[in-house]
């Protein structure tokens, strides 16, 4: 089992205005439905194929935390990458 954490700062004071980025750009980072998330208040809570993860606001934050297990583990990098980015760009 590997754990990631991405941190991402943000001057966005709540999800809201990130919630509709972070959606969209996670449906065009990981077409085909093989990641699937769902919202719990201001919470994002994604699964797949042996990951499990959030992303939160934290401390003008966005935090992202996953374990992954095969076969998520041995495509690491290119998770990193993707939700990187969709994060990122949520923040701005």
């Amino acid at each position: 089992m590997s754990e990631l954490t991405i941190e991402v700062p943000t001057p966005k004071p709540s999800m809201d205005e990130m919630r509709p980025v972070l959606d969209a750009g996670l449906k065009e980072a990981f077409p085909g439905g093989m990641l699937k998330w769902r919202w719990e208040g201001e919470v994002m809570h994604l699964w797949g194929p042996g990951a499990k993860a959030t992303i939160a606001l934290a401390d003008g934050r966005l935090v992202g935390r996953a374990e992954l297990g095969p076969p998520a583990s041995l495509m690491r990098p290119v998770i990193e990458q993707k939700i990187s980015q969709v994060m990122k760009k949520a923040a701005l």
